[in-house]
């Protein structure tokens, strides 16, 4: 067994709540002049750097700030195709309804393994040198019993969070036969990924011919909870429906989008704030023009927010959770803390983690270093790459 002890650092947010006795939705749990051990992948330490203890191996990190690793909670990277031009119509205002996820469809079902393997690494790559130490992948642009199983398989190869997505939409092929699709995805397609899966998710959105209804969701959303299969929904995205409704009934970990909520809505998220969280993905309503939602209004009514990236191919193909982070305080009405917490803690929430969001002893040491002496140049620095996974073998800064 052997350490690091991590020293230099000017600021760092532990996102530990025992540290501090401020607003619910403010814990940084910050320390300055900080040291953090890490032991064989773990944290054993963290506290002030003049009573650090002896290591293995010393990393000096300048003055640097430390922050822990970004949890990326929801996001589709197992994917093949290009839709930029379809970016570039909705800049010009044609309104986004989900028809566009067939033509992933078509392009992801036409590259190899091998194709769609490197492609993942490659996006999984991005998002950790932003930052990111745990992501949630989807499947849900295969749409076959053996397109949706080497997704997963594909996908668990980088994470233990993978969510089986075959309620995506109803593919073309199924338009006119809707209830057999639903049959699949619950019977064949459902017994091929399970095994690859940790999650099941739905598209539940009757503004979307493509999507799915209440009572289909609920039959997609038992069927996995039969197989053993934790709960998430795609809910309230593209207008006013019973995603939130549907989530907090079945006791889903997680509703995402959430961009039109009902005050009722809202009272129901409250009042399941211990289960399910409602995850937040500000980088599709930049992708889609659609309305921000006030996640601070979710702050002050007690609802539990998680913020993530939604990276996607069609309406949010960014990776960045620095990008997630400073759209979220300049058009949600979050704080930086709030933000901040969001991605960490919050994201970690919705996954069902305590290991993971926050930095104290016994966690996994998912550290992300800013070459910047404050959390809060995540913000004043916006689009500025100085966020990165800390890795206690790279030398670099030291």
């Amino acid at each position: 067994m052997t350490s690091t002890i991590f020293t230099g650092i000017a600021e760092l947010v532990t996102g530990d709540a025992l540290l501090d006795g401020g607003d619910h939705s403010e814990h940084l749990g910050l320390l300055r002049d900080a040291a953090v051990v890490v032991q064989d992948g773990f944290i054993a330490w963290v506290g002030p750097a003049a009573h650090g203890p002896s290591a293995d191996h010393r990393q000096e990190l300048g003055g640097r700030a430390v922050v822990p690793g970004f949890v990326d909670s929801h996001s589709h990277v197992v994917f093949a195709g290009d839709r930029s031009q379809e970016f570039a119509a909705r800049m010009t205002g044609i309104r986004y309804d989900g028809g566009g996820i067939a033509a992933s469809v078509s392009a992801t079902r036409a590259a190899s393994d091998d194709e769609l393997y490197t492609m993942v690494a490659a996006r999984v790559a991005e998002m950790r040198s932003q930052g990111t130490t745990t992501v949630e992948i989807k499947s849900g642009y295969g749409l076959t019993v053996q397109d949706e199983a080497r997704s997963l398989r594909i996908a668990a190869d980088f994470t233990s969070e993978t969510t089986f997505l075959g309620a995506h939409v109803v593919p073309t092929e199924f338009a006119d036969r809707r209830s057999e699709y639903v049959e699949l995805v619950t019977g064949a397609m459902l017994s091929a990924c399970a095994p690859y899966a940790r999650w099941i998710d739905v598209f539940c959105e009757p503004h979307s011919a493509h999507a799915f209804t209440e009572d289909e969701a609920r039959l997609v959303l038992s069927a996995g909870r039969d197989a053993g299969l934790g709960l998430r929904v795609h809910g309230n995205q593209l207008g006013h429906g019973p995603g939130v409704r549907l989530a907090v009934e079945m006791g889903a970990a997680s509703v995402d989008h959430c961009t039109y909520l009902t005050p009722a809505d809202v009272e129901q998220l409250a009042a399941a704030s211990e289960t399910t969280v409602a995850t937040l993905l500000p980088g599709v309503e930049f992708s889609t023009r659609s309305p921000y939602p006030d996640a601070r209004r979710l702050l002050d009514a007690g609802v539990s927010i998680a913020l993530a990236s939604d990276c996607n191919p069609g309406t949010c193909f960014s990776s960045s959770i620095p990008f997630v982070l400073a759209l979220a305080v300049r058009e949600m009405n979050l704080t930086p803390a709030q933000a901040l917490l969001a991605a960490t803690a919050g994201g970690a929430k919705s996954l069902r983690r305590n290991d993971i969001g926050v930095i104290r002893a016994g966690n996994r040491a998912d550290l992300t270093v800013l070459d910047a002496p404050s959390y809060l140049h995540l913000f004043y620095r916006a689009g500025v790459p100085i966020a990165r996974v800390l890795d206690p073998g790279d030398r670099h800064g030291s």
